[in-house]
């Protein structure tokens, strides 16, 4: 039955999950030991198991995980009649070839499923032989899992999503249903326990291939905080539109972002990615020395855009067999004569092989003198899914044919415009076809990568020394811009296909150019496809996934968080959470204490509308301010009014507004400015340039301080704000060039303030300001949550070097940033709730401090 685990994984409130029974078996011998791992995997947290486990090997390895392993598996019979599976590989499966660009001294495992329905008696054999032969490891899927998995959840819902299809109504394409969700989560959690079986996690590198397999990285993650992991997606990704309609958007895009490394073909599909995280997860790309990445609770999530490609030894050898020269010259002499416009599509919805049908019949009205002399040669590759849409569009193409043939063909001649090719054919037999073929038509209408147009253009430059027929040099492409493969073939005729008119003119064009242009268009296209095959891309997104994870090891990892929205954080060694035993014992020896608090997001919630303290906030600042021993500042980039009504009951506490423009000492009335007679005219400059940008801006606004101006557009669309903010930042900094101000750019702000003002200041302004009194601080508690209280982090460690902050056994200073990410501080607390726990431990420990010299007191009286 479902495991207790599963239920914990998917979080479903219903409980309604399929009944999806797997018989216990044997399972095979694992090829390496990971200690701690068993051998039946629980989800349970407790029982992860951290890669800090001791290897027990030295050379790292690739496990590749596909939902199908590169293998052909065929029943024999021999001559008594008994039955027994033959394995061969699958030369012409992409993952086969991805060790060519690897060091020759690493191992490669594949772990997928067969294409071979193997029984059960039958699957123990069947894994020891593929993982002694071929080093594959079978992922043996049940039934009803496995239809509801691939033809379920795969193609009825991923597939046409990520080729902009929604699901309009129940009869077209079938609304969300969760039991084929269910049916993923479970078969990816099948194909974890394989990775599982055969893994070292300090050592191997895993590799996970194409949205079969979206939500394995957290199953992975969960159990190994510090492995090496890499995705590649292989299918378009939509626009964050399209894809934040999936009822399950958040479970997989957090499982992607598990990861280490993320690939795509195209940057289009990589910037709708992102744009999804920024959209649904407030993240924002960064781009550093050509290299894309993610900032995800301290770990950085590198992104690849990278066109994979075709074996060029696969497609040489078969380029010189006998058979293929054979076809060739038989083809040569069936269409001698004619101009053959060639196209190869799976028989899908998303292949717009109707709308090539339909621009061939219009080229050849538009241009008759082109009728009896072109032909399209349309080759249709079995279906990959099923269902009716799949009957719709065979059927579509079949009568546009036939009516295209009776009406534009010529009888007695034994001519017809367009042959279709249903049965299938094995690659010797497409290249020849390729080979005869003066134009290549691809009009998909959404495609992932597509090597159709590479393959051709090998097949017409054909083989070095061979015959002159089989190397003609020149070829032509038609090639559809929703396809992965066409910014990579600039070369190419890019056509919209749902414009049949221009396609049918792209097509004229491609069999009517001049041969020196068709000539220089190939070597063109042959020198990038032979110098960016399958080796090198394997081979450079492996180098991506090594720099990547270069620090895995160095920092310190742990997994928090339930289901879907499990994640490893990732922090400096020295980077630690601030507990309460080390702190009280600091602060209850020491004379002289300093401690500065930051307020939003720090003493008050960023997500509190009412930004006034409450009493329970004002009466452990009484408790702090009340102890000669302890000078308490609240630094802030509020304004002075607010924070000087808020906190009047405290008249013990030091005030730093505006990030320090303003600064009230403890027990003093009067505010003192940090630049006395400061000219204010460039807010005249800049306050006119934010309001044209607030009035283009929905949902953003103008904060004016005393001494500074703020944007914000944390209220408008975060694509477009965000893009705003930057425009902002370029043009406020030409219009303030020579003005004394700095333009910074944060968190949904934009801010223009005086040079010279930061937290930092303020800082270390308090510190020398003791240090003079000759009460140098032993004890700093300094709180903050965002990168202007960084400042004052990093002013800290300069304030121990230079000696005004005495560090008792470097245990008496305490720069503590607000959540668990990459920060100056050396210390974290989880959320405003733990500071206030905090503050107020050491406010209880003053007022009994208080009382204690009180009893002293009276004794000595007595």
């Amino acid at each position: 039955m479902i495991s207790k685990s599963y239920a914990n994984l998917l979080d479903l409130a219903n409980g309604n999950f399929p009944a999806m029974e797997e018989p216990r078996r044997k399972m095979i011998s694992r090829t390496m030991t990971v200690p701690g791992v068993l051998t039946e995997l629980d989800d349970d947290q407790a029982r992860s198991v951290s890669s800090d486990a001791p290897s027990t090997v030295m050379a790292d390895r690739l496990i590749v995980v596909a939902n199908q392993l590169p293998i052909k598996a065929t029943r024999k019979i021999d001559d008594n009649g008994e039955s027994s599976w033959s394995f061969t590989w699958d030369e012409n499966s992409l993952y086969k070839h991805i060790k060519d660009g690897l060091p020759d001294e690493m191992e490669v495992i594949y772990v997928g499923s067969l294409r071979a329905d193997i029984d059960l008696n039958e699957q123990d054999d069947v894994s020891q032989i593929l993982l002694e032969r071929f080093k594959c490891v079978p992922a043996f899927l049940p039934p009803d899992v496995l239809d509801k998995y691939y033809h379920g959840f795969c193609k009825q819902h991923l597939w046409p999503l990520f080729h902009y299809r929604l699901p309009f109504s129940a009869s077209h394409g079938g609304r969300f249903d969760r039991s084929l969700w269910e049916a993923y989560v479970a078969a990816n959690k099948i194909f974890s326990q394989k990775v599982i079986e055969v893994i070292n996690p300090d050592d191997d590198y895993v590799w996970i291939h194409d949205y079969h397999l979206m939500v394995l990285p957290s199953f992975l993650r969960r159990h190994f905080n510090r492995l090496r992991m890499g995705f590649f997606l292989h299918s378009p990704f939509p626009s964050s539109e399209i894809y934040r309609t999936l009822p399950v958007r958040e479970e997989i895009i957090k499982s992607l972002l598990n990861a280490d490394l993320l690939g795509f073909h195209t940057f289009d599909y990589a910037r709708h990615f992102l744009s999804c995280c920024s959209r649904m997860l407030g993240l924002e790309y960064q781009s550093k020395r050509g290299y894309i990445g993610l900032e995800y609770y301290g770990r950085t999530i590198g992104i690849k855009i990278m066109p994979s490609g075709i074996h060029m030894g696969q497609m040489e050898s078969i380029l010189r067999q006998p058979e293929k020269q054979t076809r060739v010259h038989e083809l040569q002499q069936q269409f001698q004569g004619k101009t053959i416009l060639l196209g190869v599509d799976d028989l899908d919805t998303f292949k717009g092989v109707n709308l090539k049908v339909l621009a061939m019949e219009q080229m050849l009205k538009s241009h008759r003198s082109w009728i009896g002399r072109a032909i399209l040669i349309q080759i249709l590759n079995p279906a990959r899914g099923k269902g009716r849409h799949v009957e719709e569009i065979e059927a579509e193409i079949r009568t546009s044919t036939e009516r295209i043939n009776q009406e534009l063909g010529i009888p007695g001649s034994n001519y017809n415009p367009i042959i279709l090719i249903d049965t299938p054919l094995s690659l010797t037999e497409k290249a020849a076809y390729y080979t005869i073929s003066e134009a290549a038509i691809v009009t998909a209408i959404r495609d992932g990568m597509n090597l159709t147009p590479y393959e051709y253009i090998v097949c017409r430059q054909g083989i070095s020394g061979s015959d002159s027929s089989n190397s003609p040099q020149k070829s032509m492409l038609v090639v559809s811009e929703f396809v992965g493969c066409s910014p990579s073939l600039s070369g190419a005729i890019r056509v919209n296909p749902w414009n049949v008119d221009a396609t049918s003119e792209a097509m004229y064009e491609a069999i009517s150019t001049s041969d020196l242009e068709k000539q220089m268009r190939h070597e063109k296209h042959y020198k990038y496809v032979s110098s960016h095959e399958v080796s090198y891309w394997s081979r450079s997104f492996f180098q991506d996934l090594e720099r990547t994870c270069v620090e895995h090891f160095r920092r310190r990892c742990w997994g928090i968080g339930l289901s879907f929205g499990f994640r490893v954080v990732a922090l400096d060694p020295m980077f630690r959470k601030l507990t309460s035993g080390a702190i009280v014992a600091a602060y209850e020896h020491a004379q002289n204490r300093a401690i500065l608090l930051d307020y939003d997001g720090t003493v008050m919630p960023q997500s509190s509308i009412d930004k006034r303290p409450s009493h329970e906030v004002i009466s452990i600042f009484k408790k702090l301010c009340n102890d000669p021993k302890n000078t308490v500042f609240v630094v802030s980039g509020r304004g002075r009014e607010d924070l000087a009504k808020w906190f009047a009951p405290c008249e013990k506490l030091g005030i730093a507004a505006e990030h320090g423009y303003f600064i009230r000492w403890p027990g003093e009335k009067e505010w003192e400015t940090c630049a006395q007679g400061m000219n204010f005219g460039w807010m005249q400059m800049a306050e006119p340039v934010m309001r044209l940008y607030t009035d283009a801006t929905d949902g953003s606004y103008i904060e004016r301080k005393e001494s500074a101006l703020v944007w914000h557009h944390q209220d408008a669309d975060p694509g477009f704000g965000s893009a705003q903010a930057k425009e902002m930042l370029d043009h406020l900094e030409s219009v303030l060039a020579n003005e004394p101000v700095v333009v910074k750019s944060g968190q949904y702000i934009v801010e223009v303030k005086p040079q010279g003002v930061t937290k930092g200041l303020v800082a270390e302004k308090i510190f020398s300001s003791m240090f003079k009194k000759e009460r140098r601080a032993d004890f700093v508690l300094c709180v903050g949550d965002d990168r202007s209280d960084e400042d004052m982090f990093v002013m800290i460690g300069d304030a121990i070097k230079g000696g005004v902050i005495l560090n008792v056994n470097n245990r008496s200073v305490f720069a503590c940033t607000v959540g668990q990410k990459p920060s100056r501080a050396e210390y974290y607390l989880d959320d405003t709730v733990e500071v206030m726990n905090m503050i107020e431990n050491l406010g209880d420990v003053s007022v009994s401090e208080d009382e204690e010299e009180e009893s002293e007191d009276d004794g000595s009286e007595s």
